[in-house]
């Protein structure tokens, strides 16, 4: 058995399909259904349990699992606004904590979903603590953990490896909100009104010209399945492309590919802007000192460990994405 926790969520739901494809179906689902409508997610994958994630812990504490293969845990609260530090560092970072002591006691291979927040606001994003500096508490919640990995990978009895997730986007992120990508919203607004509003200019950046580190979760699912047929691996690496584009791609990516659905021509950015299509809002002041402007992996430590596959770009990746929303 293997136990993908946040196996309702985002990463998890599609890290479940990523099994499911190489045929297997032997899954324990971890996650908190109280707001039910994540059981979508679930729809189409085979699974061959689902658990609270209280009830989860709960055995975990009292050593009741059972036989597990492997752990992939993807739960957490990803809501980089929460300030409440006590809930985070409870439901983040001793979780986390506990579990990966489960595994190591039990000769356990766990992979574990870090984020690229560690690094605060950059502008080197390589994974050494020097360059480490989280602006909010999600962000050190991740952190935190992850300096228990460093601490402890001289003497590991069972791989654990924390990928750090850049800015994840694509299917089966529906209920994550206002946590949902950038690519997400912009559908939507799309849709519903018919534009896209992007963040105007700040902190060097022009009108949407603050990037990100955009990675397709089909990457995202690719990468955690290599290092779970690679238990000789360990340790904390960069999951991003090492490609950082600006918000103004996706917003184009979408558009476009939404346009040609009504049998219409692609734009460039300056006609997006000139017919209204994209539109830009004063950069809110709440996010000012706490806003990653610009994020790019350092893939070094990835490439170092054997995964050699290329990434999907902006253009490549969110016009997938764009396709498969349009066809549901």
């Amino acid at each position: 058995m293997i136990v993908v926790t946040g196996g309702a969520g985002f990463i998890g739901s599609n890290l479940v399909r990523g099994l499911n494809r190489r045929g297997y179906t032997d899954i324990l689902v971890v996650d908190d259904l109280t707001e039910g409508d994540k059981f979508v997610n679930l729809v189409k994958g085979q699974i061959s349990d689902y658990m609270h994630k209280d009830e989860f812990r709960r055995r975990v504490a009292q050593g009741e699992l059972g036989k597990v293969e492997a752990v992939l845990h993807q739960g957490a609260c990803s809501d980089t606004t929460e300030r409440n530090g006590r809930y985070m560092l409870d439901n983040n970072y001793r979780v986390t904590l506990e579990l990966f002591e489960y595994c190591q006691v039990n000769k356990i291979p766990m992979l574990y979903a870090s984020s690229a927040a560690v690094y605060g606001a950059g502008p080197v994003y390589a994974e050494e603590i020097q360059y480490e500096s989280p602006l909010n508490v999600y962000g050190y919640s991740k952190f935190l953990f992850d300096q228990v990995l460093r601490r402890r990978l001289a003497s590991l009895t069972a791989p654990v490896v924390g990928l750090r997730y850049f800015n994840v986007y694509g299917p089966q992120e529906q209920h994550k909100g206002r946590m949902a990508s950038v690519a997400f919203h912009n559908m939507n607004q799309f849709k519903a009104e018919g534009h896209v509003r992007l963040f105007g200019g700040w902190d060097g950046y022009g009108d949407g010209g603050q990037s990100r580190d955009f990675i397709f979760v089909d990457d995202v699912v690719d990468v955690n399945l290599f290092f779970l047929d690679h238990p000789e691996k360990s340790g904390v690496f960069n999951c991003g492309t090492g490609r950082a584009q600006p918000f103004n791609d996706v917003a184009r990516t979408v558009v476009n590919t939404m346009r040609t659905y009504g049998g219409l021509p692609e734009l460039t950015l300056e006609n997006l802007v000139s017919q209204g299509l994209l539109r830009y809002i004063p950069f809110p002041d709440d996010l000012k000192g706490r806003y990653q402007s610009h994020t790019q992996a350092d893939l070094t430590q990835l490439r170092a460990a054997g995964y050699d596959k290329p990434f999907n770009d902006v253009q490549t990746g969110v016009a997938a994405y764009v396709n498969t929303l349009v066809a549901t």
